[in-house]
């Protein structure tokens, strides 16, 4: 009875919504709960229930008034605060109603003592008092009700008709229908492919111009995915921008879109766009950066850095709404998007609205379908969301008449507020379900993807999705609400494949393990959402309110911001004054987030009407047990954090529905009463690989639907019994360590063969078990968990026994399509499964034990096995030898074999279609290039190519797979040599004993037309790289030494793609002729080469004097014999970036004494020869930046640094025989950066620079800098660092407060007799402030004035012994406390005395 009536209890709003308040207050049995002090609340909610019921007979016209009512809107938005809260008084009974009938005691609540059930004294006094000033609430309304002269419906039912839209599937990227863009997609595929438009630029940005909604997204979607572009580059990606425009994010997203193995968390900027370049560096990219709005063009030059290394041609597009954006980008004139013309905007009204592109078959209907169309005014959203209205009145021309007629087409403030009344009317129009929905959407932000099943959720936690009689489930209901709206244009599939912030991976109720599709709002439907959500929806976005309305209402209900990587107690001062919210939801855009302990300390217990919160991603180890006291919640998500267990309070939850635990990497139990949860439908451990265990009664969740993973934990076999009480469950189950599965009985009462609903099974044992246990019994248990027969998906893991089970076997699962067998390995042959009919996906990995594969793993008898097979991958199977291959594939799409080093023999003779293969670390298998189609890309031995006509066309080339492509001695048969032409990367590393690239007639290098990026590695025998008397064209290269001692001409002078060569541990090579460098070389990278003495030779005798050299970057590290970069006098005139490093014989730079004056980089490290660098820069005023460091013989820098007006960073360390700088001491005058280590004189007019803003200096004696207290710092610096400096002392007294742009000041030593710091004001600008090495330092004098400091560090502070008095600045996120003994004694958690001024901090570390 309890159970009905909690699942009556949820969110509502208007119109139909009342229907289910008056089932709420209408069962009988609810009022026994109450006893007779009930009766007095009976008689209210009587009289309440009857003013709803003639409130609902006018609810009709008044939201239909609201749009140009202002009076009726504020009418309904009071109404509609009034249902809430009467819907909090009845939830808040009904769970008190619950918690006291599961106590077993008397009914009669007053008399219980128990958590969250309301006491006599409550009911007497603060519940009376609510339900008193509700039933005046209601009095009011009804009187404003009879002022507003409002239309009554005759049944009190709205007499619009709601249609069922038609079946739908959800719409593909790009859309399958799109109208009047042919010419623009023509003309912008022009732009990127067409020959006029391909010319040699290095990068060409593309913008599309257009208003919100019209369909820039669209248009580029069609050119992104056209044939003609998708063969014109190398690799295209994709990028959301928004409004929120960063670098950083956005730069992340292109990386994260390439599929780099690196993780892009937590790292800087400059490591994402070095990364990025070095992704893209040389290849033909389409990039396409979608809605643009940054108009700062320092930003988009930032932005745009790392896509200038692309090759030529490379192309950028991106889709704006602002003309100052687009002729900021563009480097051609924008593609201006027009309106649709009234025939194309018909063809997409009426695809969406009838399923056809015109209405040859609904005559009825075009006269006012037409004007319809002129209403949208050729914008496609308005024509495609209107048509998504229509579609559910095909044949209702009086249902299409009311749509025309509605005064909402007049409402004269929409458009002036953005909201085009289109969209406004198919809001109007929705299912009140719907509306719900949707208004409820208006939290998420600009451009946020998300999925399905995460939204349906919040649905259900808020009382938008209400329990249906019959067996239809809540969250198939929520699924069809969010088709509904998908179908209405109100979602829209992600243009991404990417979550914009990082959210975790939200557990499946409805699908496979399959990649999971993303959804976005369009910007105008998003500000319709906020437009009709009112004052019930808010959201914070970096520190600021976004809603509709000037300011935050107390009475809003749903919330959510943008999580900070610190998030202090200033952001959460909003949230105390909402008494009423039910959706705390932080949403963060950091791999890891920390957060003020005062949100779950202080905050959250004031917030008692919560029904969904979030601290997913937050850096916080406990929840305090008031978490129990919010009993209406019924969504926890606390995924990523770092908790290690969960409170007992927890589990009277009660109403809890949703419990997300995923990746609590330290989450080591649940709490032992968590079958309490009686209401539970989903719950969420995937990756809390600590767990030890379920806790016992799990089977009494019976309303549990997913069930992440199910632990079986040492001495807690009876978690595998109790799972067959869980007779609901759907989706995906993991069992994990089975191996403590002692009972097989256990695992038959499973009852896993009664789950129909059950699509994904993955059985697992524990990768990690002594060898000398007796695992027999794993054969018992795993044929014990049987699945029923309409799984879809099932991976078996780690498996200790020698064989598979019968059911494994011929037709018992119809409908599975994925199988993984993963490291089983005491089985000596693969289960019987290739005559499982509807099988795609099969993965055999680890199977150490198997050494044939073949009739036992097809079936004897069946004649045509894997008749459904797409995707065969074989991994790690070390013991493997011999396959018995079926004669024909006929539909496997991708074959991989890896690390199979003893397999023998052939593939299969026939894959007609077959569109990719890897063979990799199989050095005995035969691969026949006869049995490939025609259309098949290539991965060997690290080497990529694409079949081509019963040839290899090859994109790179690696040395690892010359032992296993023909040509290359290799078991790979019929490889043609013309194969090689489109090849762009070589890789020949470890070939020492290699003679011979090729073995034919026609020479390797020949072949290499089109060679881009060479790299040698650990080739001894290399001495030169061009010798052409010793040169063999004809037969490749030459056999008289032990090892390749030079490459051919044609792959260096002759040679007209090469951009880029790297050689490394060649230890014979000795020098680089200058004329073998190809003639567009760009880069020359050179490390670890033993011999080199002379890098580039001019002298040598195999030059050619007719090369001219385009090279950009040189580097050289590690050479130590190395004593000149060149023979010739200067060094190569189109030289940009110099990098020399540990080359400890290095005489000179450059003979002649002058740089290239195209150099813009200059770093020297570790060359301790090295005297002089060069005479003077008088010519290089192209430089933006010095580095020397470690150069202990070096006398002097170049004369005329003062000159270079470009310098914007010098750097200068560990140079003892350095002692001043040039010309006086004058620098450039736009210097930005400056470390000098050691005892360097300081420039004498360094205060003078006022562009200047980071200072660091080191190891330095007062009398170095004895004009500097005088002259004082740069005004204009924003970091200073400090470090182990005598005049340190000194420095404070002179005070740094007049310096007011400074935000970071770091000091390390230097301060012997400072006992407090500060100890004189510090300018208010400061963010971060490190303190490292002060020995007498005992105390903090007053940060308060530093309202902007955000990190404070302080080390090796051993006498430090207290902070300030009145405390830190409330700005203050992270405190790094290290080495600091008695400070950290004083810091204990809720111990020591100083923990009190630092338990806000949201990130606090100490040691």
């Amino acid at each position: 009875m309890t159970e009905f009536i909690l699942s009556k209890v949820g969110e509502f709003a208007l119109s139909k919504l009342f229907e289910s308040l008056y089932d709420r207050l209408a069962v009988p049995k609810f009022w026994d709960f109450l006893g007779g002090e009930g009766k007095g609340i009976q008689a209210n909610l009587d009289k309440w229930r009857q003013k709803l019921q003639d409130i609902q007979n006018m609810l009709d016209d008044a939201e239909e008034k609201q749009y140009s009512d202002r009076v009726v809107k504020l009418w309904l938005d009071d109404l509609k605060h009034l249902v809430y809260d009467v819907d909090d008084i009845v939830d808040e009974l009904a769970t008190d109603a619950f918690l006291a009938e599961n106590q077993a005691r008397p009914s009669k609540v007053r008399k219980l003592n128990i958590p969250g059930a309301s006491s006599a004294h409550k009911i007497d006094s603060t519940l009376q008092l609510k339900i008193k000033e509700i039933t005046g609430r209601f009095n009011e309304i009804v009187t404003r009700k009879d002022q507003l002269n409002l239309k009554e419906t005759a049944d009190g039912r709205s007499h619009r008709k709601i249609g069922v839209p038609a079946p739908t599937s959800v719409l593909t990227e790009p859309e399958p229908h799109v109208y009047g863009r042919g010419k623009d997609k023509e003309a912008v595929v022009e732009l990127l492919v067409g020959e006029k438009y391909c010319s040699d630029a290095q990068l060409s940005v593309i913008p599309i111009l257009g208003m919100g909604g019209i369909g820039k997204t669209t248009l580029a979607q069609l050119v992104y995915n056209d044939e003609a572009v998708q063969k014109s580059f190398d690799l295209k990606t994709w990028a959301c921008v928004s409004q929120d425009f960063d670098v950083d994010r956005v730069t992340k997203t292109i990386l994260q879109s390439l599929n780099i193995s690196d993780n892009c968390d937590g790292k800087d900027r400059n490591w994402l766009q070095v990364k990025l370049k070095e992704e893209l560096k040389g290849k033909k990219f389409l990039v396409v950066l979608d809605d643009l709005w940054n108009d700062d063009y320092d930003n988009w030059i930032i932005l745009r850095a790392p896509f200038l290394v692309g090759a030529p041609g490379s192309k950028i597009i991106i889709t704006t709404r602002n003309l100052k954006v687009s002729s900021m980008t563009g480097t051609v004139q924008a593609h201006s998007l027009p309106l649709l013309s009234n025939n194309d905007c018909l063809s997409v009204f009426t695809q969406h609205a009838l399923g056809a592109s015109n209405f040859s078959a609904h005559s009825n209907l075009q006269d006012i379908g037409e004007k319809f169309v002129e209403r949208c005014k050729g914008l496609p959203l308005a024509a495609r969301t209107l048509g998504g209205l229509l579609r559910t009145k095909k044949e209702e021309r009086d249902e299409w008449e009311d749509v025309l007629k509605s005064k909402i087409w007049d409402i004269s403030d929409l458009e002036r507020s953005g909201i085009v009344p289109a969209l406004m009317l198919s809001y109007h129009h929705l299912p009140s379900h719907l509306k719900r929905c949707f208004m409820y959407c208006s939290i998420l932000p600009e451009d946020y993807e998300f999925e399905e099943e995460e939204l349906v959720l919040l649905w259900m936690a808020g009382g938008l999705i209400q329990p249906q009689k019959g067996d239809k489930q809540m969250e198939d209901l929520g699924s069809e609400y969010f088709q509904d709206l998908l179908s209405r244009s109100f979602f829209q599939q992600s243009s991404t494949k990417k979550f914009r912030y990082e959210m975790p991976w939200r557990f499946s109720f409805n699908h496979s393990s399959k990649v999971k599709q993303q959804f976005v709002m369009h910007d105008l439907i998003k500000d319709l959402a906020q437009r009709v959500a009112g004052d019930i929806c808010f959201r914070i976005e970096d520190g600021i309110w976004v809603g509709n309305g000037r300011r935050l209402s107390k009475k809003a209900r749903h919330s959510s911001y943008l999580g900070g990587q610190y998030d202090i107690d200033n952001k959460f001062e909003p949230f105390f004054e909402l008494k009423c919210l039910r959706t705390f939801l932080p949403l963060p855009r950091h791999s890891y987030c920390y957060l003020t302990r005062n949100v779950p300390l202080q905050l959250l217990p004031e917030l008692k009407s919560l029904r969904v919160l979030s601290l997913q991603g937050y850096y916080i180890a406990e929840l305090p047990d008031s978490i129990g006291d919010l009993k209406h919640l019924r969504y926890l998500d606390l995924s990523r954090t770092e908790i290690r267990c969960l409170p007992e309070s927890t589990t009277s939850l009660c109403n809890l529905q949703t419990m997300i635990l995923e990746r609590c990497s330290y989450l080591k139990k649940l709490p032992s009463n968590l079958g309490n949860l009686v209401n539970l439908r989903h719950l969420n451990i995937l990756h809390a690989n600590k767990l030890e265990g379920m806790p016992p009664q799990i089977g009494k969740l019976t309303h549990l639907q997913t069930l992440s993973n199910l632990i079986v934990g040492k001495g807690s076999c009876f978690a595998l019994r109790e799972l067959g009480s869980l007779l609901h469950l759907r989706g995906t189950l993991i069992i994990s360590q089975l191996e403590n599965a002692i009972e097989p009985t256990y695992a038959r009462d499973a009852k896993l063969i009664g789950k129909p609903n059950l699509t994904v099974l993955c059985l697992e044992w524990s990768n990690k078990l002594d060898e000398s246990l007796d695992r027999t019994s794993e054969f018992e248990v795993l044929n014990m968990l049987q699945p029923h027969r309409a799984l879809k998906e099932l991976t078996i893991r780690c498996y200790g026994g020698m064989e598979f089970p019968t059911w494994l076997r011929g037709h018992s699962f119809s409908h599975m399509v994925l199988l993984r067998i993963e490291n089983c390995k005491m089985c000596t042959s693969l289960p019987l499964v290739g005559q499982l009919p509807s099988l795609k996906h099969l993965f055999i990995e680890g199977m150490v034990s198997v050494k044939n594969v073949g009739h036992e793993f097809y079936g004897v008898s069946c004649s045509q096995p894997f008749e459904s097979l797409e995707t065969l991958k074989f991994t790690n199977m070390e013991e493997w030898e011999n396959w018995i291959p079926n004669e024909e594939f006929r539909n496997l799409r991708e074959l991989s074999i890896t690390n199979c080093p003893k397999l023998l023999g052939k593939l299969p003779n026939h894959f007609p279609l077959l569109k990719k293969v890897l063979v990799q670390d199989c050095p005995r298998l035969v691969v026949s290039i006869s049995n490939f189609p025609k259309r098949c890309s290539l991965q060997i031995g690290g080497s990529e190519g694409v079949m081509r006509e019963n040839k290899v066309v090859f994109n790179s080339l690696n040395s690892k797979s010359f032992s296993t492509i023909s040509e290359f001695k290799s078991p790979i048969e019929g490889l043609i040599l013309e194969g090689l032409a489109h090849v762009e990367y070589l890789n020949i590393e470890n070939c020492e004993e290699l003679t011979h690239l090729w073995s034919n007639d026609v020479g390797l290098l020949q072949s290499l037309p089109r060679l881009r990026y060479l790299k040698i590695g650990n080739y001894q025998k290399l001495y030169h790289l061009v010798d052409e008397a010793k040169e063999q064209p004809k037969q490749g290269m030459p056999s008289t030494h032990n090892g390749m001692e030079f490459l051919p001409k044609e792959i260096m002078y002759n040679n007209t793609c090469i951009e880029r060569i790297e050689i490394s541990g060649c230890d014979s090579l000795k020098h680089f002729a200058i004329g073998q460098l190809p003639p567009i070389l760009k880069r020359l990278c050179i490390q670890n080469c033993k011999s080199m003495i002379i890098l580039l030779d001019e002298d040598d005798a195999n030059s050619c004097s007719t090369s001219t050299s385009l090279l950009e970057f040189l580097e050289i590290w590690k050479c130590p014999s190395l004593k000149f970069l060149t023979s010739s006098v200067e060094l190569l005139a189109t030289l940009k970036h110099l990098d020399v490093k540990d080359c400890g014989q290095l005489e000179s730079i450059a003979k002649s004494g002058e740089l290239p004056a195209t150099l813009q980089h200059l770093e020297i490290r570790e060359c301790g020869q090295l005297e002089s660098i060069a005479k003077s820069f008088h010519h290089n005023s192209s430089l933006e930046k010095i580095e020397i460091y470690g150069c202990r013989n070096l006398k002097s820098l170049p004369t005329g640094i003062h000159t270079l007006s470009h310098l914007d960073t010098i750097e200068i360390g560990f140079c003892p025989t350095l002692v001043s700088f040039p010309d006086g001491g004058l620098l450039p005058s736009n210097l930005r950066e400056l470390t000098i280590h050691d005892d360097m004189a300081l420039p004498n007019c360094i205060h003078n620079i006022t562009s200047l803003q980071i200072l660091n200096i080191s190891r330095r004696s007062p009398s170095v800098v004895s004009s500097f207290s005088e002259d004082g710092f740069p005004a204009n610096l924003t970091s200073l660092t400090i470090w182990d400096c005598n005049f340190t002392e000194a420095l404070l007294e002179w005070g740094l407060h007049r310096l007011t742009s400074l935000q970071s000041l770091s000091i390390t030593g230097g301060c012997p007799n400072v006992e407090s710091f500060p100890e004189k004001m510090l300018p208010a600008s400061f963010t971060t402030l490190f303190l490292q090495s002060f020995p007498n330092l005992k105390y903090l004098s007053s940060l308060r004035d530093l309202a902007s400091l955000q990190e404070l560090s302080i080390s090796c502070c051993e006498n430090l012994t207290s902070f300030p008095e009145d405390g830190f600045p409330p700005s203050l996120q992270r405190l790094w406390i290290h080495n600091c003994p008695l400070l950290k004694e004083h810091c204990k958690k809720d111990q020591g005395r100083e923990w009190s001024k630092i338990a806000h901090i949201p990130c606090v570390e100490i040691d």
